[in-house]
């Protein structure tokens, strides 16, 4: 049934009118953030009314802005686009939480422009996961690159303005050099843009024309982090760790993969990628990403950066998943968009309080900091058994939909860049705990004392290590929104 709301609207807008408020009471900090927790938690309770009529089989429709007579900016609230909007909404908070911990323990400067950026990007983000077409969701892609530009640029010194350039060149360059051509040719094929569960493309259209197109979108949509379009996102970790944790959990990376798994399967569909070499395609380009991204991460001593290697590689998983074309792996694909996230960022947001409370950032100067920093550690272990797809955390639930699904079309090449992807998970996640826990006294570099970071920085990942185990125990509300596009019982 679909049912027409502007429901969508308002979950868009909430964050975006909180930036005048965030501006005009920009010198006092308290007010400040008062305003932006109530925008989240408004934004979250307008998402959860719209999940109740999603997750009843409805689908929310409305209608934004009429362009041209063939062109609107529309809106469709789907279960896919209601797991993304639920992770990063809620991942807001507690980023916003965690912000005020690390911003104002480190005495960041332009925190109101930070936190004005960050309600723009999440508004951005709604506008992509709400999207009903591909002309809306390329303009909130947009957007959402404009709007992270100055939080990647925060720190203004010369590493920040290359990363910021690095970002845009490859953000902006491969969008409008890509995917906007793919749009036009998409559309004088078939004659339209709009999102249907069987796909666009008819049989009339040649292999070799739908070849292309699927190479411009996959590279189109840097923001996913496939090879060789990923040295944007270590270049980004110039940024302060907030603005990491928004690039690789809350917003940006999970817009990049959230467009090529709609285009997938909702552009070219799960029947023409699984009947045609075209799945095979997007299975060899994101498996190569799975496995170079992971060996990489083992060579890396900046902490930040060994995380950044590991999204890329947990972004490969996702976009392979869709490339299988199975409808469990499919299931698995949309579900490790969430369980990634609140994997994800629990590390980075142990990685920023370790910084603050120690001003380390390399994983050789850590050894022992279980020791002086243990709910930290543990916090840090739990994301990490999510990462690596282990019981007791979500990501185990969505890598283990991602295997069934490899195995119920007789993909087995596949499963073997899971398992081998998943020891190199292990092979540099595991030595960083075992060396904070279990080094002994000489070789410790931090005294026996506990000196955690302050609250508004140590909270945070305890709680995203939390609802990480929950998961594992609790998924539905994220694996029904996966199940209900996809169809699975």
């Amino acid at each position: 049934m679909t049912i027409v709301s502007n429901l969508p609207i308002y979950a868009m807008l909430v964050s975006f009118l909180t930036i005048f408020p965030i501006i005009i009471f920009g010198k006092n900090q308290n007010v400040r953030e008062v305003f932006t927790f109530i925008a989240a938690f408004t934004k979250l309770y307008i998402l959860f009314n719209l999940a109740k009529f999603v997750l009843d089989g409805n689908v929310v429709v409305c209608k934004l802005i009429q362009v041209l007579s063939f062109i609107s900016i529309d809106f469709k609230v789907d279960g896919f686009g209601m797991l993304l909007a639920i992770v990063a909404s809620s991942l807001w908070i507690v980023t916003s939480l965690y912000s005020i911990g690390y911003m104002r323990s480190l005495k960041e400067h332009a925190q109101t422009r930070y936190f004005c950026c960050f309600a723009l990007a999440l508004s951005a983000t709604m506008g992509v996961a709400f999207s009903a077409n591909l002309l809306t969701m390329y303009l909130f892609y947009e957007l959402l690159s404009l709007s992270t530009y100055p939080l990647v640029t925060h720190n203004q010194d010369q590493d920040a303005r290359t990363g910021g350039r690095k970002y845009l060149t490859y953000l902006l360059g491969t969008s409008i050099g890509l995917v906007l051509p793919a749009m036009i040719i998409t559309y004088n094929l078939t004659g339209t843009l709009s999102f249907n569960e069987m796909g666009i493309f008819g049989n009339s259209i040649q292999i070799g024309t739908l070849t292309i197109l699927l190479i411009m979108y996959l590279f189109g949509f840097a923001k996913a982090g496939l090879l060789p379009f990923h040295s944007w996102l270590p270049g980004a970790m110039v940024a302060p760790t907030p603005v990491s944790s928004l690039l690789h959990a809350v917003a940006v990376v999970k817009v990049g993969v959230f467009c090529i798994v709609r285009i997938l399967t909702q552009i070219f569909g799960i029947n023409l990628l699984s009947s045609t070499h075209l799945g095979t395609i997007v299975c060899v380009i994101a498996g190569l990403t799975v496995l170079v991204s992971s060996l990489v991460a083992i060579s890396q001593d900046n902490l930040k950066r060994l995380l950044a290697f590991s999204t890329i590689g947990q972004l490969g998983y996702i976009v392979l998943a869709a490339g299988v074309a199975s409808k469990l792996s499919v299931t698995g694909s949309m579900l490790h968009i969430s369980m990634h996230a609140f994997g994800k960022i629990t590390l980075f947001f142990c990685a920023g309080a370790i910084y603050v409370a120690t001003g380390k950032k390399y994983i050789s100067q850590m050894v022992g900091i279980g020791r002086r920093m243990p709910f930290t550690m543990v916090a840090f272990f739990i994301g990490s058994l999510s990462i690596i797809g282990l019981p007791l955390a979500g990501g185990f639930l969505s890598k283990w939909y991602m295997v069934l699904g490899t195995l119920d079309v007789g993909k087995s090449w596949v499963m073997v860049i899971y398992l081998i992807s998943s020891f190199l998970n292990v092979a540099y996640f595991f030595p960083i705990i075992y060396k904070a826990f279990f080094c002994t006294d000489n070789e410790s570099l931090f005294p026996n004392e506990i000196k955690e970071a302050p609250l508004a920085a140590l909270l945070p990942p305890l709680v995203t290590a939390s609802i990480t185990v929950a998961l594992f125990i609790f998924p539905d509300i994220f694996l029904n929104l996966a199940k209900i596009v996809v169809g699975v019982n």
